[in-house]
């Protein structure tokens, strides 16, 4: 049997879901390795032990709890060595992290220390003895590439949104362990700049409602706002031909060179689907594309098409999303 370790992630004292997704896909892998434990380790500012209990509702068996006050503002080279530390302790097969900003910065470094194999953007994960077998998109999405990987420990990173965090309730245990401070050179985080409150993050969002530059004029982006806020819990994103406009903050930007995700639903809406564009979206569970021009590329990735003026379609679909959630 072989023990898994996951990185759950947290921001602002909290466990992102991208760590419930970790939890969910560890707990899967090691089910299909012979049933071995999978160990969550949780990083952050004093207090940061009272979220344990909500891992091991998604199936982690034991929660390790690393408390500094220096993580609250995420001090990535203690957090790696508090993690690499533990891996190499633990002999784990495999360590599990989100392929988030955060997991971005980890995941390298993890690799290095334990001189590991690593696997990015893990849209599937299947184990057969010793052998790991990863799937990720390559190329900007336009193939999905499959890596066998042997060896122990392999690192691997998953998109955010590609695993659905699963109720598996576990009795964890929890177990405090020292955090271990960062050996050289250091990167100090001065600040911290929040992004607009009231709505999900791009990478935690169920439903991302996208706007491109079929929408005409920036002004016209409130469609692309009234249609999220009828769903209710759903993200704004943007082109990036919008964000360079300066209609929507950079942040919002998804493609190539933006923000990669997977929600349940993306909609979009005057988005024509350049190819940097669609490596950010492609791998979403459902994609619904609204464009005027009936031979744009994005309808050869979309599950559903309207061909209409995104202007005309959209309020209509705006009102009907409403009515049929009244009472809901």
């Amino acid at each position: 049997m072989a023990n898994i370790l996951v990185f759950a992630e947290t921001r602002g004292g909290e466990l992102r879901k991208i760590a419930f997704e970790s939890v969910t896909a560890a707990r899967k892998l090691a089910d299909a390795t012979g049933g071995g434990e999978v160990h969550a380790l949780i990083a952050g500012a004093p207090g940061i032990g009272a979220k344990a209990s909500q891992l091991g509702t998604y199936g982690a068996d034991v929660v390790l709890v690393a408390e500094s006050a220096d993580f609250a503002n995420f001090a990535r080279e203690s957090i790696a060595a508090t993690i690499a530390e533990r891996a190499k302790a633990g002999a784990y097969r495999a360590i599990v992290l989100g392929f988030s900003a955060q997991g971005r910065d980890l995941g390298p470094r993890l690799a290095a220390k334990l001189d590991a194999p690593i696997a990015s953007d893990v849209t599937e994960i299947s184990a057969s003895g010793d052998t790991l077998t990863v799937k990720h998109p390559g190329y900007a999405n336009k193939v999905i590439l499959t890596l066998v990987i042997t060896g122990s420990p392999v690192v691997l990173s998953i998109r955010p949104s590609a695993f659905t965090a699963t109720e598996n309730a576990k009795a964890a245990r929890t177990e405090n362990i020292a955090a271990v401070p960062a050996s050289g050179p250091t990167v100090t985080v001065v600040e911290v700049k929040e992004g607009a409150k009231g709505r999900p993050d791009l990478g935690d969002a169920p439903i991302i409602i996208s706007g491109g530059r079929g929408l005409k004029v920036a002004e016209n982006f409130k469609l692309v706002e009234d249609l999220a806020d009828a769903f209710g819990n759903a993200a704004v994103g943007a082109t990036r031909a919008v964000t360079d406009e300066g209609w929507r903050p950079h942040s919002d930007q998804i493609g190539q060179t933006g923000r990669q995700v997977s929600p349940q639903l993306y909609v979009a809406l005057g988005i024509s689907g350049a190819i940097q564009h669609i490596a950010g979206m492609r791998t979403s569970k459902t994609i619904v594309a609204i464009n005027k021009d009936k031979e744009a590329p994005i309808f050869k990735v979309a599950d559903y098409g309207i061909v209409g003026d995104v202007l005309e379609v959209v309020p209509a679909l705006t009102a009907a999303v409403r009515e049929a959630r009244k009472g809901h």
